[in-house]
């Protein structure tokens, strides 16, 4: 938003012509800031609830420094996905307080001093190999204000490993369940409890997975209802459903 039209909200809900609710309203769509290579929306907190995220993979250091630069003057959090140690080291220079989350490969700057959390949100791995897309989920959910539980290593291979964890998905308002190779686990744990599960396919897997397709299919395919199904290996993605399912449970 401009000085100017900023000013003229301002003067609106001053004179009493505009009230708390409209100005937020408007606010809710107003102008991105054009920064050349990209056009950051300092706005989606008040849309979304979370600020824009940044995937950094194809981008340069010199663009996700400046982006992250630009997004620290509004935002209180910011987030990078798929980030390589490298532009860590770039933006730390600019944002001291960056924290680097090695396994699930994000960035993460907070100028909040203590996070509040809410809900309760259960991340599940079919293995311990699905753990960095588990950990992208878990994360962002963390970032997000969201209570997270990880449940790792818990998949059909050694089923009685889940069927001892079924309290602590019983408690979850929401569960992420990530599994490459068939893919069952969010089928089975759809089946076992009353809670909405986002299915996160992993490209983890022998030939014929096909890169985590084989997996997608399965969850796909589910027989189980209230399953979800994002993209192979997005946590991410997972991770703002969850978000949204969590906090709207914990409101009611």
């Amino acid at each position: 938003m401009d000085k100017k039209a900023l000013h003229k909200l301002f003067l609106s809900i001053k004179s009493g012509k505009l009230d708390f609710d409209s100005a937020m309203e408007k606010l809710r769509h107003f102008p991105y800031e054009d920064a050349g290579f990209a056009k950051i929306d300092h706005h989606r907190k008040i849309r979304k609830g979370y600020s824009e995220v940044v995937y950094c993979e194809g981008k340069t250091r010199e663009q996700v420094s400046d982006i992250f630069s630009r997004m620290s003057r509004t935002c209180d959090s910011i987030l990078g996905t798929r980030c390589s140690a490298e532009i860590f080291e770039a933006v730390r220079k600019a944002l001291p307080g960056l924290v680097f989350h090695e396994v699930p490969k994000i960035i993460e700057y907070s100028s909040r001093k203590q996070k509040k959390y809410a809900g309760n949100v259960v991340v599940a791995t079919g293995g311990t190999s699905d753990i960095p897309v588990a950990e992208e989920a878990a994360v962002v959910l963390e970032a997000f204000g969201n209570k997270t539980v990880r449940l790792y290593d818990v998949g059909v291979a050694g089923i009685h490993r889940l069927f001892s964890n079924i309290k602590v998905l019983d408690k979850a308002n929401a569960i992420v369940a990530v599994a490459g190779m068939e893919g069952a686990l969010p089928s089975v744990i759809a089946g076992l409890v009353n809670k909405p599960v986002i299915a996160v396919p992993t490209s983890i897997g022998y030939g014929a997975s096909f890169g985590g397709i084989a997996a997608l299919l399965s969850m796909l395919n589910s027989c189980a209802p209230g399953v979800s199904v994002v993209n192979i290996n997005n946590g991410f993605g997972a991770a703002c459903q969850a978000d949204m399912i969590n906090k709207m449970a914990a409101r009611a």
